[in-house]
């Protein structure tokens, strides 16, 4: 049983959140996921207005997790496993600002995780181009649509540029 303490959240992005959301939701220790949009100012986002890319948001998850049971450090390691932090604006054959690679911190304490993680990453040299991840604060985060929900779940052939990566990131 987890306690208010215990629980903590972050958003992610690192492109089309289906492919991340399925593999977060994997990760021991993860209590619930949410794929959305944040990182912009337009208010109540939805997909048709951020798949324009003239939003400022990013298809990103909500994550909620068991802090006994998985740190936040350790979280960011899986996600620079399952996406190309390098490319900018992309991922597999999404592009596009809403694609992007960003950490969106709601606190000092994950904004220092988060770039001692994107340093230790980076120091590997499992990534052979710079690390070019955002690390922002976070705003606001809008709900994606239902049908994008889980959406490997309901459509397990759909598309997902998504997979982990065996590196060794220097954990």
């Amino acid at each position: 049983m987890t306690t208010t303490e215990t629980r903590q959240t972050a958003y992610l992005a690192g492109g089309c959140f289906w492919g991340m959301e399925e593999l977060v939701r994997q990760i021991p220790g993860v209590l619930a996921t949410e794929a959305g949009y944040t990182g912009g100012d337009t208010p109540d986002a939805t997909y048709e207005q951020v798949k324009t890319g003239t939003t400022g948001h990013a298809e990103s998850l909500e994550i909620v997790f068991d802090s006994t049971q998985l740190s936040y450090r350790h979280l960011l390691f899986e996600f620079f496993r399952m996406h190309n932090p390098t490319t900018r604006n992309r991922q597999g054959n999404d592009f596009g600002t809403q694609y992007r690679s960003a950490i969106f911190y709601v606190s000092e304490e994950q904004k220092r995780t988060a770039e001692e993680v994107i340093k230790t990453v980076e120091s590997s040299g499992e990534w052979k181009a710079k690390v070019i991840t955002e690390v922002v604060p976070f705003k606001e985060f809008y709900r994606a649509e239902e049908y994008h929900q889980k959406y490997l779940v309901k459509n397990p052939r759909g598309y997902t540029c998504h997979y982990i990566r065996r590196m060794n990131l220097g954990e």
